[in-house]
């Protein structure tokens, strides 16, 4: 008896670490970040956010400045507003693209494919999010960059008199529109897989029973599934758009590693949260006043909260939508 109670006891501490841990995780990593990110912060303000020019300043100068009881190198100045910019708007084309998609396969997969079939491509689009972010990254050079540059681009840019974000320069192909075609690809396996997996779930009989009062496929799924799977698959968009906004390597090798100026157009250079720390990290640690260091150390504070705030936003959508259709959250 004694064995036993001990054996519980043991399960409930272990379990409880382990459902706690994620959480002490979080804590401790926004710890270490906010407390690593805060002399930037003093030394640069508000302007942090909003300034354009990057500048970790002289290198080579014997006397750092100080300002706020923060020493710096002189003329070093911190403004990631083009990096914000970059992150949010190669996700958001990445999202236009790759969502409609995802979920059509997902749908597809699940009441339109036979299941044989079915069986083949579910584990090639599960092969596909696990590819490393690397080859993607050399995929959308090799071959996103010059279809941009060559093809995709010129025929967008006609509709530069309608649209002047889309207007002509192309310039290289390596930009805004590549980083979002190659983020698509990427987060299309990880959306499809999870919506799939929640489609499953519904119930066939509302399903079939839809169809046999004559409503079409189409009318079947978004009346009677889509309902049904509705939180989860939002959720699945999510867990895509955090996919992109975080991707480092990928974004890095096509989006043209610009910095000091805001898109002037879909085709410009860019450059993201994740790929900036990634591409300036090394020289940062040249930096004799350690500013730089936390300089980066403060995009990514920016990073995790812009993650959270989208977290947030989808679970209020979840419970706004919710409410609506009168469903429980």
């Amino acid at each position: 008896m004694k064995r036993h109670q001990l054996t519980s006891k043991m399960f409930r501490l272990a379990t409880g670490i382990a459902a706690g841990s994620p959480l002490l995780i979080l804590i401790v990593l926004s710890f270490v970040l906010f407390r690593d990110a805060m002399p930037a912060f003093r030394y640069q303000g508000i302007s942090f956010f909003t300034g354009i020019i990057w500048n970790m300043g002289n290198m080579y100068a014997n006397n750092p400045i100080v300002k706020n009881g923060v020493q710096a190198a002189p003329g070093a100045a911190f403004g990631i507003l083009p990096f914000i910019v970059g992150t949010i708007g190669s996700s958001i084309i990445a999202l236009i693209i790759g969502v409609p998609i995802a979920l059509m396969t997902a749908f597809a997969l699940v009441y339109k494919v036979p299941p044989s079939l079915a069986k083949i491509v579910s584990p090639v689009i599960e092969l596909l999010a696990g590819i490393p972010s690397v080859i993607y990254g050399l995929w959308g050079m090799t071959v996103v960059a010059p279809w941009v540059e060559y093809g995709l681009g010129p025929w967008l840019s006609h509709l530069g008199h309608m649209v002047p974000f889309l207007a002509a320069p192309v310039g290289t192909g390596l930009g805004l529109l590549t980083s979002g075609l190659v983020l698509a690809v990427m987060i299309i396996p990880i959306i499809t897989s999870t919506a799939r997996d929640l489609l499953k779930q519904v119930p066939t009989l509302p399903v079939e029973g839809a169809l046999a009062l004559g409503m079409t496929s189409f009318e079947s799924v978004l009346h009677v599934a889509w309902p049904w799977a509705k939180r989860g698959i939002i959720g699945a968009v999510i867990l895509g758009w955090g996919r992109a906004l975080g991707e480092t390597m990928a974004v890095l090798m096509v989006s043209g590693d610009a910095a000091n100026y805001l898109p002037a157009n879909l085709y410009s250079p860019i450059s993201s949260m994740a790929a900036a720390i990634a591409s300036m990290l090394d020289s940062a640690l040249t930096d004799f006043s350690g500013l730089s260091v936390h300089a980066l150390a403060l995009i990514a504070v920016t990073l995790l909260l812009i993650t959270m705030l989208t977290n947030l936003l989808a679970r209020l959508l979840v419970q706004f939508g919710g409410r609506r259709v009168g469903v429980e959250v």
